[in-house]
C-alpha cells in the first residue's frame, strides 16, 4: 500500500495500482455502471436515466488530464448521447453488439494498446472485454457471475460514484492528484 493518504475509501491492492499507472484510455459501460441500471420510460416511451454528478466530474478530470474516455453501451440511448455532450466526451458508442470489437477498433484509431485500457462494466455483456483490458473494474453492484472476472470492484455502486472511484484511482496513479488539488 502507498504511504500517501488515499481519497479512495477502500484499500486498493498494489497490483491494481500498478495496472492503473499505464492507463491511457478508460472505457465505461453505461447501464449499471454510470447509472444504477434502472430504465425510466415516460408515457410516450422516452427513456430517462440518472447520472451521478461526481462520476461526471471524474470523467472530465480524466479528459482534462490527457486520459481518453469512451462510453460503450449495447442500448441505443439519447440520454447517453446527451450526457456525453454535456461532459464533452468524444468517443460515444451506442447500440453496440460487440463491445470488444468496438474497443479494439477505437484503440487502433488512437494507437493505444489494450494493456493501457481500463474498462468498467457490470454484467455479462462486458465479459468479453475483461480478459483484454489492462485494468478490468466493476462497480459494487456487479452481477455475481462477473465479480470474479475483474481486477477490482469499487466500494460504490453504478450511478452512485463508482466511476469517480475509478477515475480517482487512475488520476492518482498517473501522478495528477496534487495538481488537481492545487
Amino acid at each position: 500500500m502507498s504511504d500517501t493518504p488515499d481519497l479512495i475509501s477502500n484499500p486498493i491492492p498494489d497490483s491494481v495500482r500498478d495496472r492503473a499507472r499505464g492507463i491511457r484510455l478508460v472505457a465505461f459501460d453505461v447501464d449499471g455502471t454510470l447509472t444504477d441500471g434502472r430504465l425510466w420510460f415516460d408515457h410516450e416511451g422516452n427513456e430517462t436515466k440518472a447520472y451521478h454528478v461526481e462520476d461526471g466530474l471524474g470523467l472530465r478530470l480524466l479528459i482534462d488530464n490527457g486520459i481518453v474516455v469512451a462510453l460503450i453501451t449495447a442500448r441505443e440511448s439519447a440520454s447517453v448521447k446527451a450526457r456525453a455532450r454535456d461532459l464533452r466526451i468524444d468517443h460515444v458508442f451506442t447500440a453496440v453488439k460487440d463491445k470488444l470489437a468496438c474497443l479494439v477498433e477505437l484503440c487502433k484509431q488512437l494507437d493505444i494498446e489494450l494493456s493501457n485500457v481500463a474498462y468498467m462494466g457490470d454484467d455479462l455483456a462486458d465479459l468479453p472485454i475483461f480478459p483484454y483490458a489492462g485494468l478490468a473494474v466493476a462497480p459494487a453492484n456487479v452481477h455475481p457471475w462477473v465479480r470474479d472476472r475483474v481486477h477490482w470492484v469499487t466500494t460504490k455502486s453504478g450511478g452512485e460514484g463508482a466511476a469517480r472511484e475509478l477515475s480517482d484511482l487512475i488520476l492518482e496513479a498517473a501522478g495528477h492528484r496534487e495538481a488537481i488539488l492545487s
